[in-house]
C-alpha cells in the first residue's frame, strides 16, 4: 500500500500579498514592507481588518478587529479596499502551479489548497525539496510567497503550514507530533474555537499534548460525544479525510448583510430582503440549482439571532418567489419591531435542475418571472451586478439606500 504524502499550501497574508504584488509589478510601493492592511469600509460597522502586513503586526494590529481600533494602534496604517477579482485571479494562478506537480489538488479556500503527493516518490524522492520548488515557482512567477506544510494527512499538513511564516516549508510527520505539535497551546489546534478553548483551559487543558493525553470519556463529557472524539483524534494527529479533486456538492446558498445603521421600518427591511433574494438566487441559478427550503435570519441590536424557515411544495430558483416567502417569514419573525442590525436569507434542500420535479400545471406568472431573471442574469454577466437593479432596490439606492447601504457578504455553504 502506498504511504500517504500530503502538502498544504497556504498563501502568506493572501489579500495583502496579492495587492502588494500587483503594486510592485506596476512600479508602486510594496505594502508588505510598511504598516498596511486590507480592510472593509472604515465608516461602516462591518469595516474590519481582513489582512495585515508584518510591520502592521508589530503595532499589534489584528485580523478581524475594527478599522478604528487598528488606526488607534497605528495612525499611519495604510488601508486598501479589497479587490476580489484580483484575489480570484491569483487564487487560480497559484493552484495551477500546484497542479503541475500533484496528481490531485483540493481547493480548501481562496488562499489555500491540499496536494495529494502520494505515489510520487520516484518522481520526487525528497518531499521537502519538491515543496521548496513549488514555493519558489509561485514566488518567481506570481510575486507572492506561500508556506507549505508536509505530512501523512491533511490535518497535520495544515498544522505544519501554520508554523513559522512567511515563505517556509515545514514538516509534521507522525513521529514529530510529540516534539512539534503537543507543546502548542490547545487553541492553536485546527477547529478549536475561542469558546471551546476557554472551556478546555478552565479545565486545566492548556496544550495540545494535554488534550491528547486526556481520557476520551472525560473529554466527551466536557464537549459532547462527537466533538470530543474529533478533537481527541486531531490532538493525536489522526485524520483519514481524503484530498478531493472536485469540491463537494453545495448543500445550500446564503447571503446576509450587516447594516450600517439599524433597520426600524418594514418597507426598508423588505427592500433589503429583495436585494438579498436577488443576489442569492442569481448565484443559485448560475449553478443550475433550485431550493426547496427558504430561511430568513435576523439579528437585533442586542445580538440575539432568530430565524424561521419554510419548505416549498416545489423547488424554485425564481427571485420573486424567494422574495415573497422571505417577506412572509420576516413578518413572522419581526412582530416586535425591535431594531435590526443583520438580515439574511438561506436556501437549502438544493436540487439540480435535471432532478427537479415540476407541477403539471403551467404557471404563466412564474414563467414571466423566470424569463425576467434570465434576462437580468445575462445583462449582469456581461456588464456587472450593479448594471441593473430591480425597481424597489433602485429606489432605495437613490434615496434611503444612500444612508443605509450595506456591505454584502455572500458565501456558499459547502457540504461537510
Amino acid at each position: 500500500m502506498v504511504e500517504r504524502l500530503i502538502f498544504h499550501v497556504d498563501v502568506n497574508s493572501a489579500y495583502l500579498s496579492w495587492e502588494a504584488a500587483r503594486r510592485v509589478a506596476e512600479g508602486g510601493e510594496d505594502l508588505r514592507r510598511i504598516p498596511a492592511a486590507i480592510s472593509g469600509d472604515p465608516e461602516n460597522r462591518t469595516g474590519v481588518i481582513l489582512a495585515k502586513s508584518i510591520p502592521a503586526k508589530k503595532y499589534h494590529v489584528r485580523t478581524g478587529e475594527p478599522v478604528a481600533a487598528a488606526l488607534r494602534k497605528c495612525p499611519d496604517l495604510v488601508l486598501v479596499r479589497p479587490d476580489f477579482r484580483l484575489y480570484e485571479k491569483n487564487s487560480r494562478a497559484f493552484m495551477e502551479i500546484c497542479r503541475r506537480y500533484a496528481p490531485v489538488v483540493e481547493k480548501f479556500s481562496i488562499d489555500e489548497c491540499f496536494l495529494d503527493m502520494s505515489g510520487t516518490g520516484r518522481l520526487y524522492p525528497d518531499p521537502v525539496a519538491i515543496a521548496r520548488t513549488i514555493k519558489e515557482e509561485i514566488r518567481g512567477e506570481l510575486g507572492f510567497t506561500v508556506n507549505v506544510g508536509i505530512s501523512r494527512n491533511k490535518l497535520l499538513a495544515k498544522m505544519a503550514s501554520d508554523f513559522e511564516k512567511p515563505d517556509k516549508v515545514h514538516t509534521l510527520f507522525p513521529e514529530e507530533i510529540a516534539a512539534k505539535l503537543w507543546p502548542m497551546p490547545v487553541r492553536a489546534l485546527f477547529s478549536v474555537g475561542r469558546a471551546t478553548a476557554d472551556k478546555l483551559e478552565r479545565s486545566g487543558i492548556r496544550t495540545i499534548g494535554d488534550l491528547a493525553a486526556l481520557e476520551l470519556p472525560r473529554l466527551q463529557a466536557l464537549l459532547g460525544k462527537k466533538p470530543g472524539l474529533q478533537l481527541h483524534e486531531y490532538a493525536n494527529g489522526v485524520d483519514s479525510s481524503p484530498v478531493l479533486a472536485e469540491p463537494e456538492e453545495v448543500k445550500g446558498y446564503s447571503v446576509s448583510t450587516t447594516l450600517a445603521e439599524d433597520v426600524t421600518g418594514v418597507e426598508h427591511a423588505q427592500t433589503i430582503l429583495l436585494e438579498l433574494a436577488d443576489s442569492v438566487t442569481a448565484r443559485m441559478r448560475a449553478d443550475h440549482a433550485r431550493a426547496g427550503c427558504i430561511s430568513v435570519t435576523v439579528r437585533s441590536r442586542d445580538f440575539k439571532n432568530r430565524s424561521h424557515q419554510r419548505t416549498l411544495e416545489e423547488a424554485t430558483d425564481v427571485t420573486k418567489e424567494v422574495y415573497e416567502v422571505s417577506k412572509a417569514l420576516l413578518a413572522e419573525l419581526w412582530k416586535s419591531r425591535v431594531p435590526l442590525r443583520l438580515i439574511g436569507i438561506s436556501l437549502t434542500q438544493i436540487a439540480r435542475e435535471e432532478a427537479v420535479q415540476t407541477t403539471l400545471f403551467f404557471d404563466e406568472g412564474k414563467e414571466k418571472a423566470r424569463k425576467l431573471d434570465e434576462a437580468l442574469d445575462s445583462i449582469r454577466g456581461r456588464f456587472g451586478m450593479d448594471t441593473v437593479k430591480r425597481g424597489a432596490v433602485f429606489q432605495t439606492s437613490l434615496g434611503v439606500g444612500k444612508k443605509y447601504r450595506a456591505q454584502m457578504e455572500n458565501r456558499k455553504e459547502e457540504g461537510k
